[in-house]
């Protein structure tokens, strides 16, 4: 019996599902944000250069300088969201806090309580304290608010927690799977919703075409793609999403699909939500999930470390798109 794989599959699904669904609910914000700018050609051409080239450079670039570079980038965009999205009612911003306030408390905990714990896993227990403290800090603060706008002091907690995690967790139980995971699947679900208002229609099949070609290059070609996830797995970044194959058969396996892979999939189910409606985004979700899931089946059997899921989910992504569009033709 050949091996195969429905978590991954799964999670890919509802990943994209939510991104449609949450997309509805923030791109008029975004929108403003961008100032109702979209890519042009020229723009997703460079984008997918760039990628391109950072792709290919992580090899060459020493362990501390990607670390700072990816902490960064992954900190800018908790509190880019964040901020843009502060300017909640107030019961709503006492309850964000809040949320943040106990989640950093019952961290902070988990390590002060352990029986193994090392200084440095000690130090960032007192660290989730300190946290916690601000964040119940700022819910009370929020009671003698009085301003509606942008709260920069709310914008801060993800971020806040994000690295405290990683600096002082990402080699426990605690960071992988679970935190690791958690946060692979936010980054890719903010950066679909932070894109998908820069496309249109006629770009979306530009940039997914070139992307494509692409990855294709660097993983079959160049072998760079797996060489950098590797390299950025190595250090623990979350950078993907690792989850268990099911149903297990012999040894536990796992599966691992990159966050522009889930981004990719988000972006053009986004994209066919707009053009046409959420029920055909839902089935080219489920196609381009199952079109991942038929590609675990061809790596196990050909024994192929990496591949392009790109081309998987372009190929489950093409048919529901082509079928619609004859459709609607048809119908006019």
């Amino acid at each position: 019996m050949l091996p195969f794989d429905i978590t991954m599959p799964a999670t890919l699904f509802c990943v994209t599902l939510l991104a449609v669904l949450l997309n509805k609910r923030v791109e008029g914000k975004l929108k403003t944000t961008f100032e109702e700018r979209e890519f042009r050609i020229r723009d997703v051409v460079l984008f997918v250069a760039l990628i391109s080239v950072a792709i290919s450079v992580i090899i060459f670039v020493p362990q501390e300088a990607i670390t700072v570079v990816f902490l960064f980038a992954y900190s800018a965009l908790l509190f880019t969201f964040a901020y843009t999205f502060s300017n909640m009612p107030k019961r709503r911003a006492q309850l964000f806090c809040l949320a943040f306030g106990l989640t950093a408390l019952a961290i902070g905990t988990i390590a002060i309580l352990d029986p193994f714990t090392d200084s440095r896993l000690f130090t960032g227990g007192l660290a989730a304290y300190g946290l916690a403290a601000l964040a119940f800090f700022t819910a009370l603060y929020e009671q003698r608010r009085k301003s509606t706008g942008e709260r920069w002091y709310t914008a801060v907690l993800p971020p806040a927690l994000f690295l405290l995690l990683y600096l002082f967790y990402r080699g426990t139980p605690l960071w992988i799977p679970y935190f690791f995971n958690i946060f692979a699947i936010t980054f890719a679900i903010l950066i679909t919703l932070y894109l998908a208002s820069l496309f249109t229609w006629k770009i979306i099949f530009i940039f997914a075409g070139l992307l494509t070609l692409m990855d294709i290059i660097l993983v079959f070609g160049t072998g760079t793609m797996g060489q950098a996830a590797v390299t950025l797995l190595d250090l623990r970044l979350p950078i993907a999403v690792v989850l268990p194959r099911i149903p297990i058969q012999g040894a536990l396996r796992f599966s691992a699909l990159g966050l522009g892979d889930f981004f990719f999939a988000g972006l053009l189910a986004t994209q066919t939500s707009k053009r046409y409606n959420e029920k055909t985004a839902l089935i080219s979700a489920l196609f381009m999930a199952f079109s991942l899931g038929l590609t675990f089946v061809i790596q196990a059997y050909f024994e192929i470390e990496f591949f392009p899921a790109t081309l998987s989910i372009i190929c489950g992504w093409l048919p529901v798109v082509t079928w619609k569009t004859i459709t609607k033709k048809r119908s006019a």
